[in-house]
């Protein structure tokens, strides 16, 4: 794989900053995101995830700093930049009175499609987002998971060099959340960088092929999501015990076998954390569990979500 170095870079900050008083919503970012690929930024509220998407979508001007998106610096080329990117937004933007397939329609003759092409894709998009039966229904009669994705189908009319995508799937049920997925793996695999947003650390695990976890208006850690996940030691083995008496017992028990303190969960009745060897840790775990009552054992790795908190409480 290219280092992010030798890639195109569809996205770029250098020691972004922006303060609203006394707060600096962001306080040197720095951010890579090759083209081709999609990009997840995480943290928790108040991070700056949304004022770094409103700066590099010319909607605030930064304080400090140094960004581009698609080769063209967001405050000198404001206009150039708006012309290379699509903004999805938390808040549908579609037009209520009219039908889906209107708004297809007239949103892409506003991308200049002419309208045998807009008509066509139109159609497309709305058997690719479930939404053929409801095509000629006025929005206003739409659910809110409805409206959601005829808004995300609008942002696919063409495939501009940069998507910015604002938790796209909220509201969204599992069926329609996977095809949002489908839609944006095919969008990155033929060439839209994706800067995506979100509060579902699953679907930055399956989508993203890089991370950002910003903490305090810059980024605490990024890499890919393995790389993420192994900064917390590798493989994790959990045990629930039958009875909640016997958590402290079996937290004594497998000490040896980690690396680090166990943890412990009394209401759950589960105790575990890292270890080195994965086969060896179990075998002797098994072994020192003979006399506690066990309901389950589970080898796993760790999830982005537990970095995450890891990152948050530091």
């Amino acid at each position: 794989m290219k280092s992010i170095q030798c890639m195109e870079l569809a996205v770029r900050c250098d020691g972004l900053r922006k303060r609203y008083g006394p707060v600096a919503a962001l306080d040197g970012l720095d951010l890579a995101v090759p083209a081709g690929t999609v990009h997840g930024l995480l943290g928790p509220n108040g991070a700056g995830k949304t004022t770094a998407v409103r700066i590099l979508t010319t909607l605030t001007q930064p304080d400090g700093g140094h960004a581009e998106v698609a080769g063209c610096d967001v405050v000198a080329r404001p206009g150039e930049v708006r012309a290379r990117i699509g903004l999805v937004g938390q808040s549908p933007a579609v037009d209520e009175i009219l039908s889906g397939r209107q708004n297809l329609e007239m949103f892409g003759r506003l991308h200049h499609l002419g309208a045998a092409p807009a008509r066509r894709r139109a159609g497309e998009l709305l058997e690719a987002f479930d939404l053929g039966e409801a095509a000629e229904r006025a929005v206003s009669a739409y659910s809110g998971g409805m409206r959601r994705r005829l808004d995300l189908a609008v942002s696919f009319l063409v495939a501009p060099p940069v998507l910015f995508l604002d938790e796209p799937t909220t509201g969204l049920d599992p069926h329609g959340r996977a095809q949002v997925w489908r839609s944006i793996r095919a969008l990155a695999a033929a060439g839209t960088a994706v800067l995506l947003t979100t509060q579902h650390l699953e679907e930055a695990d399956q989508l993203a092929s890089g991370i950002s976890i910003l903490r305090r208006g810059r980024v605490a850690a990024s890499g890919t999501p393995d790389e993420l996940k192994s900064r917390l030691g590798g493989d994790r083995i959990e045990v629930v015990v039958r009875h909640a008496g016997e958590v402290g017992a079996a937290a004594d028990l497998i000490r040896g076998w980690l690396t680090a303190e166990p943890e412990v969960d009394p209401d759950t009745r589960r105790v575990g954390g890292p270890v080195r060897d994965r086969v060896a840790a179990l075998t002797g775990m098994v072994r020192a569990l003979a006399g506690v009552e066990v309901e389950d054992i589970v080898l796993r790795r760790p999830t982005l979500d537990e970095v995450f908190l890891s990152l948050v409480k530091e």
